[in-house]
Parts: structure tokens; sequence; C-alpha cells
């Protein structure tokens, strides 16, 4: 199985630690290895082929950070053009090098894993059913809470009990907090984690069926002689800024998804980075030096600058954050907010 790692985002809800120069998967945030080397750690379970797709602008970083692959598993998009685009543009390489009948799996550089083993399980449950059906299979992730962060799938029927393999009945975009408790309630609905196998021949028979357009595109890319040629990045950035759901999976009348065998969490803002730590007997998650706490429980507080002292007292459930970008002081249960503060320093 091909792995294709997406590395681009900007992580604006985790500022200051993630910044458009160092976004979140280039951070130590779960484990002493950062997002995207666990990302690689797991694709390597998956098989021996993996690239990554990132832009130019963290491209050195990521090299650094993953001095295992050579420098031709790099995909360096000249801009970012969502995940449509970012997926044709990894599956026109993977066209020049390699099988067009080999799976193809596309994992993301910032999501949170323990159970690697299960992580596997799945993905070849997800190969198989692909390959069985002619067709782009999802793995879904079995929620753990009526979350509203997350994008819900519905399933259809289970057509093989062995890999956990269901038909896809609907999509549903991130419900309010009534309508996720309805969801998680009923047992009928996964989170949709954004993972998709798929080989290129299947992917194409699909995006020609039900998505033209975006086959269009892809038909570009595969005209011109050279990847990665000044023609061939011109011609990308050509493209409509488009999500892969949107433009293809939703539209699919014969799509597959596999239940996950594995624990996971899209780190996407303080509260979920903070859910999955490990914590002290009050609850606090610190990290750094020169931190002082007093009467201070369930807080998560992290100290990017050694020489500073960071000191918290009397205050419960929040966030501080100190780094040389900025400080950032916040109730853990609308850190979600910070996005809007990036808005702000963006328009200075």
């Amino acid at each position: 199985m091909i792995t294709v790692i997406i590395a681009g985002g900007a992580g604006t809800r985790l500022w200051p630690l993630s910044t458009p120069n160092n976004p979140k998967q280039l951070l130590t945030l779960t484990s002493e290895r950062t997002m995207v080397q666990q990302a690689y750690d797991r694709a390597s379970r998956l098989g021996d082929t993996i690239y990554i797709v990132t832009e130019s602008s963290h491209a050195d970083k990521l090299r650094d950070q993953l001095p295992e692959l050579p420098s031709d598993a790099f995909l360096i998009e000249p801009g970012r053009r969502g995940t449509a685009h970012c997926i044709i543009f990894a599956l026109d390489y993977i066209t020049r090098n390699h099988k067009t009948n080999e799976p193809v799996a596309f994992i993301h550089s910032d999501h949170n894993v323990r159970n690697i083993k299960g992580f596997k399980q799945s993905f070849q449950s997800a190969a198989t059913i692909s390959q069985q059906n002619d067709s782009i299979t999802l793995v879904g992730i079995e929620p753990t809470s009526p979350s509203t962060g997350f994008g819900y799938i519905e399933c259809g029927d289970l057509i093989d009990k062995s890999n956990n393999a269901y038909t896809v009945k609907s999509f549903k975009e991130k419900p309010d907090y009534e309508t996720a408790k309805k969801y998680f309630a009923s047992g009928d609905y996964l989170w949709n984690g954004g993972y998709f196998v798929g080989s290129v021949d299947i992917f194409v028979k699909q995006m020609q069926q039900f998505a033209p357009t975006l086959m269009e595109d892809y038909n570009k890319l595969r005209s011109l002689s050279h990847f990665a040629s000044e023609e061939y990045y011109k011609t990308y950035l050509s493209f409509d800024v488009q999500a892969i759901d949107t433009v293809l999976i939703e539209k699919m009348s014969n799509l597959f998804m596999i239940s996950a065998s594995f624990d996971w969490m899209d780190i996407g803002n303080f509260k979920d980075l903070y859910d999955v730590l490990i914590k002290d007997e009050k609850g606090n998650y610190c990290k750094g030096e020169n931190i002082y706490i007093l009467d201070t429980d369930t807080a998560y507080v992290r100290n990017e600058e050694s020489d500073k002292p960071v000191a918290v007292i009397g205050l419960d459930n929040i966030v501080v954050v100190n780094t040389p970008d900025g400080v950032l002081v916040a109730r853990k249960d609308i850190a979600t907010k910070t996005s809007e503060i990036t808005k702000m320093l963006n328009k200075k």
C-alpha cells in the first residue's frame, strides 16, 4: 500500500504554538515526536512507499524532521488549492511512478492515534473493501462523545462483519449539540476523519462519474510532460480551492466505510489537545521550564521561553501558553476562538 500524508494547514486554533511559519504538524504536542513524525511512524506500518504533500514554505522543515525519506518523497505544492487538488496532485505523481492498481491511503499529519496495530488493521481492511468493490473506502471513527467539532457519516448496511465494513448512507455537517447527542445515542454514525483509500484507477473512475470538473483538472496535470515544472505549477495554481469531500466523496453513490479499530483525535484546538494528554492529580498539564501553579485545577500551561517565569494562581479550566510569538490566556472550553484572534493579528 502507498501512503500519502497530507501535511498542510495552519492550525490557527493552536496559536501561539502553531503559526504560519511553524504549523502544528511540525510541533511536539502529544509526545516527544512531532505530529508529522508520528504520522510517518503510522504510515510506515502500512507499507514502504510514503509521500508527504506540503507547500514550499514548510518543505525544508519537513525534510529535516523526516530524514528517513528520500527527497523525491516530498511532493511540494506551489500553493494550497484544497484537499481535492492536493489529492490529484499526489495521484498524478503516483501514476508517473507506480502501478495504478495499487491501493493508496490518504492520511493526515495532525491526528493523534495511540493504537498503531488497530490503525494498520483498519487501513488494510479499507484496502480490501476498496479492491473488492472497485470504489473508494473511508475509515470512519467511532464517536467517544457527542462532539460538535467533527462531521458525521451515517452508516448504511453492514456488508462485511470481519472488516467492520458498511455502505455510506449520508454525510452530516458539524452539528449543534442536541443533534450531536442524537447521532451519538443512535450508534449509527461515525466521525468523519478525512481518511480515504483507493487506487489511482479507482479514484479516476469515480472522478469520471461523479466529479467531471476535478477530472478535467487531473487530465490537465496528466497532459504535462514534467511533474513540478514551471508550466506544471502555473497550471496547478490556476485551479480553484476545493475540498475533496464536497467535490467528490459526498456525491458518490457507491461509497464504503470501515469503522476504525483505533483511538483517534484531530488535534484542532487546545481542548482536544488537553483531552489526550496525561495530567497530574489535579488535572493540570504543564510543559516547559519556569512554570509555577497555585490553587489551580484542569489547566493546560506551556512555556516556550525558559528564561521567563509563567505563574498561574487560582484559575481553573484555563489555557496559558507563552511563546516568542505571543501569549494566550483563555478558558479551555472556548479556546477554539483562538482562530478569531489570528484573524485580528493578520489584519495588522
